[in-house]
């Protein structure tokens, strides 16, 4: 394990005396997690829920906007927001009301509805591609996108980012090991195959290492976040996506540009803020204001190629897509998020509060001279134990130490503001307030004091 921090003693010490609080503040979590773990491992509906800072998790009762109450009665200005899923800020009135009436006339029929249509338009007016399909999430979308990529292209290979993240598609779980050799990424579970069959991966920002993968002449597309988001934020350096765009279409790849994460750039994600013109446009989690959605957008040309592709007696058993998969309730959600709750006026405020959150963390980065960094994307930043933003994913990576990041993470929870647990990343939402992100700046202060004073 990395250690970016030398005092590992000062820092158990500081650890434990906030598990202590921990305690003390949450019985009645503690009450419920006890008896959930008879019959859930470790207590929680699904594992990775485990990673949250602290003995047991928190458990929610409600939530509005940017904060949420726990059954312990606590307020918390929530900063994660479902690691992007609540995006729209918790249970958005216009999505809501629209969810609520469309779930009363029935959820799921496999025909379509108006809404299907409409935001299929709103979504080809935002991403510039024209032709959209619906999903679940955007796992789902861009296991459908890869199948696609390889049935036009007759290719097998994807190429991908070293740490990139792209939820729980198979091939996205390769990465690179000190050698340059393409490995199974670090706690991939029950991997089917090795990964280096399937995939070619390429550090973030290396030209010449996708150029070189291309040349193989076995790469059906590229998926790629236009930003690094799960490793921490990895901005692109000028030109690399223009690169991108030519090596893409002179080798025949398909590009798929994966937005769930990055559309906290702005109305149109990065697409829109850095002009990027992409084969296919992947988004989830919050686009469907708080249930689970997913959408890929096609080219015209890739998606004529795709449906010529497919012939009618066999739609249906191609791997691609499930029976609520588009179901009326989604494109409801989807609708009415898009139309009513992420508008451009609300990504001007999200971006404000992320600029005075982003400002907050350079302060006390600056007073006490930590050797440590902010980057900010959009609605979305986050901080990094490395003194300078990183260019690639391995210098990410490099830069996590897990016991620092779970002290600060705890310490920030017992003073009521929740980051998400898997980094140091802050979440803004539409009626997130200057007050929120004031809570973390005086928390954030008080807990690098801590380590640094």
């Amino acid at each position: 394990m990395t250690q970016h921090y030398a005092d590992r003693d000062r820092l158990a010490t500081l650890w434990e005396s906030e598990v202590d609080r921990f305690r003390v503040a949450r019985p009645e979590s503690h009450r419920l997690w006890t008896e959930a773990i008879p019959n859930m491992p470790d207590g929680v509906p699904m594992l990775w829920m485990s990673k949250w800072p602290g003995p047991w998790p928190v458990y929610v009762t409600e939530a509005s906007g940017s904060q949420f109450t726990c059954v312990d009665g606590l307020t918390h200005v929530d900063l994660c927001l479902g690691d992007t899923g609540a995006m729209c800020g918790h249970a958005p009135a216009a999505s809501v009301k629209a969810i609520s009436e469309r779930l009363a006339k029935g959820s799921t029929f496999m025909l379509p509805t108006a809404d299907a249509a409409a935001a299929a338009a709103l979504l080809a007016e935002r991403f510039r591609v024209p032709s959209w399909q619906f999903s679940l999430s955007a796992t789902d979308a861009n296991r459908s996108l890869i199948r696609f990529a390889r049935q036009v292209t007759g290719k097998a290979k994807i190429v991908v980012h070293d740490q990139c993240y792209h939820g729980t598609v198979d091939e996205a779980y390769a990465t690179l090991d000190d050698t340059g050799a393409v490995v199974s990424r670090r706690g991939n579970i029950g991997a089917p195959v090795d990964p280096a069959l399937t995939t070619s991966v390429v550090p973030f920002n290396d030209i010449a290492a996708l150029e070189a993968a291309f040349a193989a002449g076995d790469v059906a597309a590229m998926l790629i976040e236009p930003a690094l988001t799960n490793i921490g934020i990895v901005l692109p350096e000028p030109g690399y996506h223009e690169a991108v765009r030519e090596l893409c279409t002179r080798f025949g790849v398909i590009l798929i540009i994966d937005e769930t994460h990055t559309i906290s750039a702005g109305i149109s994600g990065m697409i829109g803020t850095e002009d990027l013109h992409p084969d296919a446009v992947v988004l989830g989690k919050s686009i469907g204001g708080g249930i689970p959605a997913g959408a890929y957008g096609m080219s015209a040309e890739f998606a004529a190629r795709v449906r010529n592709s497919i012939d009618l007696e066999d739609i249906d058993v191609g791997g691609v897509g499930g029976t609520l998969a588009g179901n009326a309730v989604s494109l409801a959600g989807i609708r009415a998020t898009l139309t009513e709750v992420l508008t451009a006026e609300a990504f001007v405020d999200m971006i404000d509060r992320c600029t005075e959150w982003t400002a907050g963390v350079q302060a006390a980065i600056d007073e006490f001279g930590v050797p440590w960094q902010v980057t900010q994307l959009g609605a979305r930043a986050e901080y990094s134990f490395r003194a300078t933003a990183p260019t690639t994913g391995a210098e990410a990576a490099a830069a996590d130490d897990f016991e620092l990041q779970q002290y600060l993470h705890l310490h920030a929870l017992n003073r009521g503001i929740l980051i998400t647990p898997f980094h140091n990343m802050a979440l803004m939402c539409p009626v997130t307030t200057a007050a929120d992100v004031e809570r973390h700046t005086i928390a954030f202060r008080e807990a690098v004091a801590s380590l640094y004073s």
